[in-house]
């Protein structure tokens, strides 16, 4: 991997200095209440019912539609729309944003078969009907976690709705190969353990997660500098049982606590049931569908944003050995600090990577974007593989 040099350490500590203002002055702005949701209703496949065709209702914020380009951005898990909140404040006065909250999030349904109608193809399939709801031809699909999934998939099947794509933490998976079962994935990443429990006590990981809403969300929305215990996420049987030695769980360190309660309230609407949709039928199909397909190529700019500290896998590796850059030949890659949610964790430097990409591509106003500091934690990454 070759690291090529952009900014001195001096403007490097400077950065981080605007990091610590931005995101005290931040905080205190974004208030998820004030922002209205549209939503529509979109048909979708209920496979444990011979797949029935059923409605749906998915919610999304819509901003500043009169922009030249569309930025939608998809969140992951456990997550929602708002926890794209410093992006919003960044982009919102140069680019259309259209925010959903993913199927089974929300205040968005979802067909209620959890583990075998919630695939990627059927994400792509939401985001397509949401675009024609905001009468949207095409837009460039930001994603974080299983959102970057989603949008490397639409990016891969729909290029004509998909014009770029920027992946944050997870890169792209090319379904070239063999299926590799999670219980195989278990044995190189120990932390993705979690998803069997998911998978095979699907109705129980539910109830844990929705025994107390509050401590799953802070059990799972942690830092590089307020990490979960070592062993979180190793377990078959549990997904908090890390977690027991703990009476309280500090706040989330990123949200301020009316951000925290309105997060909470909004899990509340429908609880975690139909929130795992990564387990089950659904990731074989995913697979099989892509890898029937064979267009595994996305040509598209694409941008991948990994984390230095992520607990649940070195990134920048797996990216290297998943061989992502052999099918992004548009790709810039750029390592950032943080753990799972760098994009919360590190915003100024997340938000002027996205921007100095956006600018290069699909410009839409005169800004600069500051440079990144790759010798201490960020760069373009030149795989050699």
């Amino acid at each position: 991997m070759l690291v090529t040099t952009s900014l001195s350490s001096v403007l490097f500590s400077l950065a981080l200095v605007s990091e610590s203002f931005q995101a005290t002055s931040s905080d205190s702005s974004f208030n998820p209440r004030e922002y209205a949701k549209r939503t529509t209703n979109c048909k979708a496949v209920k496979r444990d019912a011979d797949n029935a065709l059923v409605n749906i209702t998915l919610s999304y914020v819509d901003m500043n539609p009169s922009a030249n380009t569309t930025l939608v951005l998809l969140h992951g898990w456990p997550s929602l729309w708002s926890t794209w909140s410093y992006q919003i404040q960044e982009f919102k006065r140069d680019y259309h944003l259209i925010i959903p909250d993913l199927r089974g999030f929300g205040s968005s349904t979802h067909p209620d078969d959890v583990k075998g109608s919630g695939t990627l193809y059927d994400l792509v399939g939401d985001l397509q009907c949401i675009l024609e709801d905001a009468n949207v031809d095409s837009g460039v699909c930001v994603g974080h976690d299983w959102g970057s999934a989603v949008c490397y998939e639409a990016a891969r099947s729909r290029p004509d709705i998909i014009t770029g794509v920027i992946g944050v933490v997870v890169p792209y998976i090319p379904s070239a190969g063999a299926y590799v079962p999670i219980e195989h994935l278990t044995a190189a990443i120990p932390k993705l353990t979690y998803q069997l429990f998911f998978d095979r006590k699907t109705a129980e990981a539910a109830e844990e997660l929705n025994k107390d809403m509050r401590r799953t969300v802070r059990a799972t929305l942690r830092t590089k500098d307020s990490p979960p215990p070592e062993d979180y996420l190793t377990s078959p049987h549990s997904f908090l049982d890390a977690w027991g030695h703990v009476e309280e769980i500090p706040p989330v360190p990123f949200f301020t606590l009316d951000e925290e309660d309105y997060f909470v309230e909004q899990y509340q609407l429908q609880g975690f049931k139909n929130t795992h949709n990564t387990i089950g039928q659904n990731r074989y199909a995913s697979w099989k569908f892509a890898h029937e397909q064979g267009n595994h190529t996305i040509p598209q700019p694409a941008l991948a944003i990994l984390p230095t500290d992520d607990p649940v896998a070195d990134w920048v590796i797996a990216s290297r050995l998943l061989h992502s850059e052999e099918f992004l030949p548009s790709l810039t890659t750029e390592i950032l600090p943080g753990a799972h949610w760098v994009h919360l964790e590190s915003p100024h430097l997340f938000n002027a990577a996205m921007r100095k990409w956006l600018n290069k591509y699909f410009p839409n106003h005169e800004l600069e974007a500051p440079e990144l500091d790759p010798d201490r934690h960020t760069g373009h990454v030149e795989d050699e593989l």
